[in-house]
């Protein structure tokens, strides 16, 4: 979203205050934000609320003098990477369905050729209604508009069903889906994440420090990108992301079960988890007691290799992206394990080194496959997301 111009239209309804929290987070993430209200809005909020928010004048009426000659409505609609309307009332979906631009929002979204985002918000009876339905459809099928869909809720008229408008996470979401190329439309992805916990006894577990963030960060990155992504998560503490399947693991043998089961039907398969080498050859079934000082004896066993039994499964066309998470001679076991998994490339990272591995919002990795190496310098995990997949095209 860094350096794209956001038209954000906001119509005339209770959820018009919204519009400032989006224009305001919009901006944090570095788009240039240019607003265009009706006048029904300003009933609503005011035009200085959302120019102190939005850091740009708004616009309101189709006559106003500007301040630099332009025809301002075409100017806009030019200058639009994507053009989001949130809040949408009934009337605005009807009027631009039915070629209506009698306003300075409605004729600069006739005029655009931008990706269009729109997030409505009104009774429920009214978003039910035949009518907006249809409206809507029209919308899909003539613009390609992508609506994010309300939400349940309570309504400013006390009544508690579907016309709340969507959280405003969702909504950026798909906004940036609609700045993002969608060059992994119709390929499945999985991606597995986090840790795994190995039961010593019903209290206690063997685990690992990995927050499953990069794997994260990979299936939020796909999804925006168009794929059908399922994503296979150890324990963690984080959200799950938008038009994501995620599928809970806690075990090492239960991921492997689920990547058994569902690694067949994939295009690509991403192992940013971190399995559990070994578990207890005996879980004891009731909590381990201190022995008055006496050391406690305890027999592990090593758990099947999850990423070789992928590997051996790779049929071909099918890319297998493995990860190596090293404390010392990084490339040296990285490139071991390019020919032990079968794998399409390595992402290896050294999680010693300050600003790398677990727990932290970057990290330094290195792309390893049969053709050379590819280092990246310290950057967002969000960022390493796409450069991976971008190394995955390459491969499909």
């Amino acid at each position: 979203m860094n350096g794209k111009n956001i038209v954000l239209g906001v119509t005339g309804g209770i959820a018009a205050f919204r519009a400032a929290e989006l224009a305001r987070s919009m901006t944090k993430l570095g788009a240039r934000v240019y607003c265009i209200m009706t006048k029904n809005a300003l009933n609503f909020i005011t035009r200085q609320t959302m120019e102190t928010m939005s850091g740009n004048p708004v616009v309101v009426d189709m006559f106003e003098r500007p301040d630099k000659w332009e025809v301002e409505h075409i100017a806009l609609a030019k200058r639009a990477d994507v053009f989001l309307v949130a809040p949408a009332s009934a009337n605005f979906l009807g009027k631009v369905a039915s070629g209506v631009a009698d306003d300075m929002l409605t004729t600069t979204i006739m005029a655009t050729r931008a990706p269009i985002v729109v997030a409505p918000a009104m009774n429920t009876n009214m978003y039910e209604n035949p009518i907006t339905q249809r409206n809507m459809r029209t919308l899909r099928e003539m613009l390609g508009v992508t609506f994010v869909e309300p939400s349940v809720g309570q309504l400013a008229c006390n009544t508690v069903g579907k016309g709340h408008i969507a959280d405003n996470e969702d909504i950026i979401a798909a906004v940036r889906r609609a700045l993002t190329p969608q060059d992994l439309a119709g390929r499945r992805v999985l991606v597995t994440a986090g840790p795994t916990r190995e039961a010593l006894d019903p209290v206690r577990y063997l685990t690992n420090r990995s927050s499953g963030r990069m794997g994260y960060a990979i299936a939020e990155a796909a999804a925006r990108r168009g794929a059908e992504v399922t994503l296979v998560s150890g324990p963690v503490s984080l959200e799950k992301p938008a038009k994501v399947e995620r599928v809970f693991v806690e075990s090492t043998m239960d991921l492997y079960a689920a990547l058994e089961r569902l690694c067949g039907a994939q295009d690509v398969i991403i192992q940013a988890a971190a399995p559990a080498d070994y578990r207890p050859e005996h879980a004891a079934e009731q909590k381990i007691k201190k022995t008055d000082g006496e050391p406690l004896a305890m027999r592990l066993v090593e758990n099947p290799d999850v990423a070789g039994m992928v590997g051996a499964r790779k049929r071909p066309g099918q890319v297998l992206v493995a990860f190596a998470a090293e404390t010392q001679n990084l490339l040296g076991n990285a490139a071991g394990k390019l020919e032990k998994k079968n794998a399409d490339f390595i992402v290896a990272n050294d999680v010693t080194r300050p600003g790398a591995g677990f727990d932290v919002e970057t990290n330094i990795v290195t792309f390893l496959d049969r053709e050379g190496k590819t280092e990246l310098p310290l950057l967002k995990k969000s960022e390493v997301a796409d450069r991976i997949l971008d190394h995955v095209l390459k491969f499909l």
